[in-house]
């Protein structure tokens, strides 16, 4: 009888199985997605995802009790690195289980095993789920006929910003004004001359 036991064997003595799940371990840390069966896939989230809540705090310690699972510098340097950042707000749940067709021959379960976050397609804020947002948005036609009869505000309340050339012209028009008001000047003796001439003829 195997009573409450909950460990999948997968056919296999512990050594093999250790082995085998440190190898798709680190597989999907350097891929972010592989392809098994739908078995390896189930057990490979239980080994996986208590490594990967370690790397959301990178210290000596944590980096040993990876590595002793792992055996693998570069996959320690890419989960404490580029994964460590990108799970580093995710309380569990790092991994997504995809089942697909069977596989040809034996007609096994096989299963994609992917992270989560690495998933520009299922993310929240990528630019698939903002494309979808725009192109299914939904206005009600009163909304969009008050925005068409709107006057545009913007053109109204925008003040014309004056150039360096515009803020030159008034002085030169200045200056070609100043010989106006210097030819007028001349006019004033004229009217002395006259005044004169009245006291002139007076006398």
């Amino acid at each position: 009888m195997r009573h409450g036991d909950k460990v999948n064997n997968l056919g296999r003595k512990t050594a093999h199985r250790h082995a085998l799940l440190m190898n798709l371990t680190k597989s999907l840390i350097q891929h972010k997605r592989i392809i098994t069966t739908l078995a390896k896939a189930k057990a490979l989230r239980v080994y996986a995802e208590p490594l990967i809540t370690r790397s959301k705090v990178d210290t000596t310690n944590n980096r040993r009790v990876v590595f002793a699972y792992l055996q693998d510098k570069e996959s320690i340097k890419e989960l404490f690195g580029v994964i460590g950042d990108k799970v580093a707000n995710r309380p569990g749940g790092y991994t997504r289980i995809i089942k697909l067709a069977p596989r040809k021959g034996d007609a096994a379960e096989i299963a994609m095993i992917e992270l989560v976050d690495f998933n520009e397609l299922y993310v929240k804020g990528g630019k698939e789920a903002d494309a979808k947002k725009t192109r299914r948005s939904r206005r009600s036609a009163a909304a969009k006929t008050t925005e068409a009869t709107a006057p545009p505000v913007a053109e109204e309340t925008v003040a014309p910003v004056a150039t360096a050339e515009e803020e030159a012209t008034p002085v030169a028009e200045t200056v070609t004004e100043t010989p106006a008001t210097e030819e007028a000047t001349p006019e004033a003796p004229a009217t002395e001359d006259t005044n004169t001439t009245e006291e002139e003829t007076k006398a």
